[in-house]
C-alpha cells in the first residue's frame, strides 16, 4: 500500500501531517499492514521519506510576490508531476495550504484517490478549490459541515502529535525547572515567532513575575531581541529570574510538557494550536493573527471561544494594560477558571489522527 501525504505554508499544517504519518506508521507496525509513504511538499518533513518541492503561494490580493510565485507554482507543478509518478500511491492524503496545491493537482490529473482535511473553520481557499474532486473531506470544526457535500464529508476533529498529549504535570515541573509555588502562565510565539504576543509580555514582565511563573516560547525570529531586553529588565529591575523561563522553540514532548503545567494559556489562534488546548483541557487567552489567510484565526477563535472555553483578544486590544488585567481577573476566580478548563476538554477529539488514518487505509485498500 502506497500513500503519500502532501501539505504546506505554515508549521500548523505540518505538524498535523506528521501526526497522521506517525499514526499510520503505528497502524503498519502493529497491525502488519505494509504501508509505503512519501511526503512532497515545500517544508522540511523527517517522519517519511520526502520530496521538497517549490510551491507559490495563492494570494487573493495584490503583491509582487505573485509574480515570483508564479514561476514557483510552474517549477513546483513539474516537482510534483515527477514525484507522483514515480510513487503513483494508492491514495493521496493533502493537508491543506499552498504547499500541497500542486500535488494533489497531479493527484486528481493521474486518477489518484484523494482525501484532504481541513483544519479552520472556514476552508482555506486549495480545500475550497479541489474539493468538488477528492474522494473524501475530513474536517477538524463541526461547523465546517456546510461546506462539504454530506457524500463526501468526515467530522474528524484535528490530528495532534501524541508525543504532544502525553505529557503529565509533575514531570513538566521537573522538566522546567519551576519554582512550582505560583500559578503558570505559558506564552506560546509559535514556530516563527508572535511579535505582538513577545512585545506584550516584555512589557509586562516585571507586573507578572510579581505573581505567576513564566514560560515564555518566543519563537525563531524573535528569540535574540527577547532574550536580550529580558536580561536587561530583569538585571535593572532584580526581579527573580527563577520564575521566568525563556525557550526559542519547545519539542513534541516539550510542548506537550508546557501545556500540562501551566494554569493559562495564552496563544494565537492557529487550529492546530486551539485543538492542542482543547485537548489538554486548559483555559486560554487567543489573539488571532489579524493577517491570517481570509481572516480564519479570528473565525477559529470566536468558534472555539463559544460556551466559555476560551477568551478572545483581538489584536488592537491586546494591549499590556489591558491583557494585565484580564489575567489578574481570570485569576481572581478559580471556578470560571477550572470551568473554562472542562469546557474546552469536551471540544476535543482525542482519536483525530486514528480517524483520519483509518479512512486513508480504506481508500488505499
Amino acid at each position: 500500500m502506497k500513500i503519500l501525504l502532501t501539505s504546506g505554508g505554515t508549521g500548523g499544517h505540518v505538524f498535523a501531517t506528521v501526526a497522521v504519518a506517525r499514526t499510520l506508521k503505528n497502524i503498519s507496525e502493529t497491525q502488519g499492514t505494509a504501508i509505503d509513504m512519501l511526503f512532497v511538499g515545500p517544508d522540511k518533513f523527517t517522519e517519511t521519506k520526502s520530496k521538497r518541492i517549490l510551491a507559490g503561494k495563492l494570494r487573493r490580493y495584490f503583491s509582487l510576490d505573485n509574480i515570483v510565485d508564479l514561476f514557483k507554482m510552474f517549477i513546483g507543478f513539474w516537482q510534483a508531476f515527477w514525484s507522483v509518478f514515480w510513487f503513483m500511491p494508492d491514495v493521496i492524503f493533502g493537508k491543506g495550504g499552498y504547499g500541497s496545491f500542486p500535488v494533489i493537482l497531479v493527484g486528481l490529473m493521474f486518477h489518484i484517490p484523494i482525501i484532504i482535511h481541513e483544519s479552520d473553520s472556514v476552508p482555506g481557499l486549495t480545500n475550497k478549490i479541489f474539493a468538488p474532486f477528492v474522494k473524501k473531506i475530513s474536517f477538524s470544526f463541526s461547523i465546517t459541515e456546510k461546506f462539504f457535500s454530506p457524500k463526501k464529508r468526515i467530522f474528524s476533529g484535528h490530528p495532534i502529535r501524541k508525543e504532544v498529549l502525553s505529557a503529565r504535570k509533575e514531570e513538566a515541573k521537573l522538566k522546567f525547572n519551576l519554582a512550582g509555588d505560583r500559578p503558570v502562565l505559558f506564552f506560546v510565539g509559535g514556530s516563527q515567532g508572535a511579535q505582538k504576543i513577545n512585545d506584550v509580555v516584555l512589557e509586562i514582565l516585571p507586573k507578572l513575575l510579581e505573581k505567576y511563573e513564566v514560560i515564555h516560547q518566543s519563537g525563531e525570529n524573535n528569540f535574540k531581541e527577547v532574550k536580550s531586553e529580558s536580561d536587561a529588565l530583569i538585571l535593572a529591575q532584580k526581579l527573580d529570574n527563577k520564575y521566568y523561563h525563556l525557550f526559542i522553540s519547545l519539542s513534541d514532548s516539550e510542548i506537550g510538557s508546557a501545556y500540562a503545567v501551566a494554569d493559562l494559556i495564552i496563544a494565537r489562534a492557529g487550529a492546530g494550536t486551539i485543538f492542542e488546548i482543547a485537548a489538554m483541557g486548559k483555559p486560554s487567552i487567543l489573539v488571532p493573527l489579524p493577517s491570517a489567510a481570509a481572516n480564519h484565526q479570528v473565525k477559529n477563535a470566536y468558534e472555539f471561544a463559544k460556551e466559555e472555553k476560551a477568551v478572545v483578544f483581538e489584536e488592537s486590544n491586546f494591549t499590556p494594560n489591558f491583557i494585565l488585567q484580564e489575567i489578574n481577573n481570570i485569576f481572581e476566580d478559580r471556578k470560571a477558571l477550572s470551568k473554562m478548563g472542562e469546557n474546552a476538554k469536551k471540544f476535543a477529539i482525542p482519536n483525530s489522527s486514528e480517524i483520519i488514518a483509518q479512512e486513508i487505509i480504506k481508500i488505499a485498500s
